[in-house]
């Protein structure tokens, strides 16, 4: 049945490379899933801002600063604490005090995006690409700077060992595998997700967050305060973009890269958006983002083979590097128009009194 499909001029093609995806799955998954974080942390960030009514384009800027500030600080850590042996999941007294560090300069950058938004209405746009371009201009800045002094890496954070147990059984063995072989910033992404879930649509902050994002003016009426409520979620936003920032440079390695982020804040946002502005939505989508992002490495390690297996060694690598961004730009296309946002998105609100 496989031959005949995959004989199938064009389409025989699809047929196969679906095949392959779904043969590599069970392996590739833990890498998928890791490759998801920044994403969808990133994701998270755009929906408590845009369901809020601000619209965070600054998402990019924000996770490079929190990814900078976390490995210096953690850096600085270790050359004030002195050398310290890792702790289960290789936890330092240092990397807490880097990721504490990079939350921390996460919510500040989130509070000036707010204070440009919401307090002197500022088109949010320009307020997000002003974060997007300084954050790129003084990291780099700075990274250059402190490399020439090559200091020492405060390690990472390590992998969580599942047991075999869980890992060999049938049919779901690979799905504990890719869930539980992760870092802690990895699973509490898993954690953050169905909270926020819960929160958003179960709650009371929920509801107001709902209200503020689809009729400022009438939930002002009912006692909300809307430009509080804005501010507090834009804050809390930033704490998820931070610690996507963070697993960049503190856990998928122990290194800061001037690149590191490389899009994947504005990859978070497509992913919000295809997720239609819920946190298990766009957590889906970024895992289906995340495939591409990995898809490269993943042929690199487990080639297909046959007459696919040809095709793909023909393929440049910078193809494989580009996938993640076409993905976005198709799938964004095929949504315009059937992806609705919250109503009051990206609209400044000024209180009836002040008017």
């Amino acid at each position: 049945m496989d031959t005949a499909l995959y004989g199938i001029p064009i389409l025989g093609i699809v047929f196969q490379i679906a095949g392959y995806l779904i043969a590599v799955l069970p392996t590739a998954a833990p890498t998928i899933l890791a490759a998801a974080t920044p994403l969808g942390f990133g994701a998270l960030c755009g929906v408590v801002c845009e369901r809020s009514g601000i619209v965070n384009i600054g998402i990019e800027g924000t996770m490079l600063t929190a990814a900078f500030t976390g490995w210096i600080v953690a850096i600085a850590a270790v050359a004030i604490l002195g050398p310290m042996d890792p702790g289960p999941l290789g936890i330092t007294p240092a990397l807490l005090i880097g990721l504490v560090a990079a939350i921390l300069s996460a919510v500040a950058v989130s509070l000036l995006h707010a204070w440009l938004s919401i307090s002197l209405r500022v088109d949010q746009i320009i307020s997000g690409t002003i974060i997007n371009i300084a954050a790129i201009g003084i990291t780099g800045y700075l990274n250059n700077v402190i490399s020439a002094a090559s200091p020492t890496s405060a390690g990472q954070f390590n992998k969580i060992e599942p047991p075999s147990g869980l890992t060999d059984l049938p049919v779901v063995g690979w799905l504990f595998d890719a869930i539980l072989n992760q870092g802690p910033i990895t699973i509490s992404l898993l954690v953050c997700v169905v909270v926020f879930q819960v929160l958003l649509f179960r709650s009371r902050w929920g509801l107001r967050t709902r209200a503020v994002g689809e009729h400022p003016k009438a939930a002002e009426t009912v006692g909300i305060d809307v430009i509080r409520l804005r501010y507090r979620n834009v804050l809390i936003g930033g704490a998820f973009a931070g610690l996507g920032g963070a697993f960049l440079s503190m856990e998928l390695s122990n290194s800061f890269q001037s690149d590191g982020v490389a899009g994947r804040g504005f990859i978070a946002l497509a992913a919000m958006i295809v997720g239609r502005w819920t946190p298990i939505g766009a957590f889906g989508a970024a895992l289906f983002f995340s495939l591409f992002l990995t898809l490269g490495q993943t042929i690199n390690f487990l080639p297909p083979g046959g007459d696919l297996g040809v095709i793909v060694a023909a393929i440049p690598a910078q193809v494989f590097s580009a996938l993640p961004y076409i993905a976005t730009i198709v799938v964004l296309t095929g949504l315009i128009g059937r992806s609705i946002p919250p109503a009051a998105d990206g609209r400044p609100y000024e209180r009836e009194a002040t008017a």
